[in-house]
């Protein structure tokens, strides 16, 4: 079964939102973002939005009930986690400025926990027989082009609002990790 064009834009669209928020976030509360760091995030982003779907169609129903109960909540905790680290930095750096530094792991646990809905639509693939390549291939581009719109952007808001916005950053990943969790 194929997916018409417009749905497959539109389901990558919707899937990009969450990475495209923190990646306005990043942008904002990271002063000197290199250009290869940039980089880095569109590919983490857009690669797992691009893979989930796959891994998610191989693992189809068997784990269906498992995905749907507990993913909310490896969401939820990975982004309050480090929503809650971004606010202790930015309290704890008052006259000491926290290195700013590109971190792998950071960027990987961003990447999973927004990934995560990308898996359930693989499952949903699988249930529907719904061909793979195409979608995967969109959704991966789709959210790679909005992570680095998005950091360009919140490094446009940083610059303008100053750092208050660590914080607020903070706050944005948490709030978005309990939009997951209860499903809005």
């Amino acid at each position: 079964m194929e997916m018409n064009m417009l749905s497959v834009i539109l389901l990558a669209i919707a899937l990009a939102m969450d990475a495209f928020s923190i990646s306005i976030t990043k942008g904002f509360t990271q002063k000197k973002i290199q250009k290869q760091e940039i980089l880095w995030y569109g590919i983490f982003f857009g690669g797992f939005q691009c893979f989930m779907p796959i891994i998610g169609y191989v693992c189809g129903t068997t784990i269906r009930s498992f995905i749907s109960t507990y993913a909310p909540w490896i969401a939820f905790i990975l982004l309050l986690c480090i929503g809650l680290n971004m606010i202790r930095e930015s309290i704890t750096s008052s006259d000491e400025k926290v290195a700013d530094i590109f971190s792998f792991k950071e960027v990987t646990l961003l990447a999973i926990a927004t990934s995560i809905d990308a898996f359930a639509v693989g499952v949903t693939f699988a249930i529907l027989n719904i061909s793979l390549v195409i979608p995967c291939a969109i959704i991966g581009i789709i959210t790679f082009l909005f992570s680095i719109v998005g950091i360009f952007i919140g490094k446009k808001l940083g610059d303008y609002f100053g750092d208050k916005f660590q914080i607020l950053g903070g706050v944005i990943l948490i709030l978005l990790g309990f939009k997951i969790l209860l499903g809005f």
